[in-house]
């Protein structure tokens, strides 16, 4: 892992932005995984800054989100589908046939998980995955459990999970118990992996992480510790409690 730490949350999503449109440089149909929730939000906005400025070009970009919550339309204002249109597609050049999100809405959502993962096939694997990582441990909806999933698949989420959510909602009623979530395998298959984690409810969990060489299905994130190319970028409150780290 090549991880870097910077002074705060802006400075994490003007670096993130940075390393993702230098990947679109490099490769202009760069195949994108997206991740959502308030860490790569600042990353998004950077980025609109960057197209705006005209240093870089979504319109061979294609992307793949990571996850969506049952039961919800993609014009729910807490679907994934409207955060990303509100806080980047609509704001940038990608063409619509570009955009992979799953549909928490689908009549079959089975059907939906295979659907989405023959997407992806066509492409071999995703070049670039932007990660966040709950304080859990899990990585896009993929939960601590006995075993993972390394497929897309309806999983139900953690209550820890949807009380971190619930800041989103009405209340934690309203939270969906489950979603469709791209599996660890998929994750796994990515070229790159560029994993983000901002405040300090973040820093026990990037302190276990990083202080614990072991992988295990109880924390999903443990996984990336055997990926060849994995990125993080985490800010001062996520790192504070990493043992002897350096700048």
């Amino acid at each position: 892992m090549n991880v870097i730490i910077v002074r705060d949350y802006d400075e994490l999503s003007k670096k993130a932005a940075q390393i993702v449109a230098n990947e679109i440089k490099k490769k202009p149909n760069l195949v994108l995984g997206l991740a959502t929730g308030s860490t790569p939000l600042g990353m998004y906005r950077e980025l609109v800054k960057l197209y705006k400025k005209g240093e870089v070009d979504f319109s061979q970009v294609i992307t793949f989100n990571l996850d969506e919550y049952v039961g919800l339309s993609p014009s729910d204002k807490n679907s994934y589908h409207y955060y990303m249109y509100e806080n980047f597609f609509k704001h940038i050049n990608i063409p619509q046939q570009n955009i992979h999100i799953p549909d928490g809405a689908a009549e079959n959502i089975e059907e939906e998980c295979r659907r989405y993962d023959e997407k992806i096939m066509k492409h071999q694997r995703i070049d670039m995955q932007v990660l966040g990582i709950g304080t859990n441990g899990h990585i896009g909806f993929n939960e601590p459990g006995d075993e993972l999933i390394t497929t897309t698949h309806v999983t139900k989420l953690a209550e820890e999970t949807r009380k971190a959510n619930a800041r989103f909602f009405e209340s934690l009623d309203k939270v969906p118990q489950y979603a469709i979530t791209m599996g660890l395998g998929t994750i796994m298959k990515a070229k790159k992996i560029l994993l983000l984690a901002s405040g300090k409810s973040k820093a026990k969990i990037i302190s276990e992480l990083l202080g614990d060489e072991s992988v295990s299905t109880k924390v999903p994130a443990s996984f990336l510790l055997i990926h060849p190319d994995v990125t993080c970028i985490f800010d001062e409150e996520a790192a504070s409690l990493i043992k002897g780290r350096g700048e």
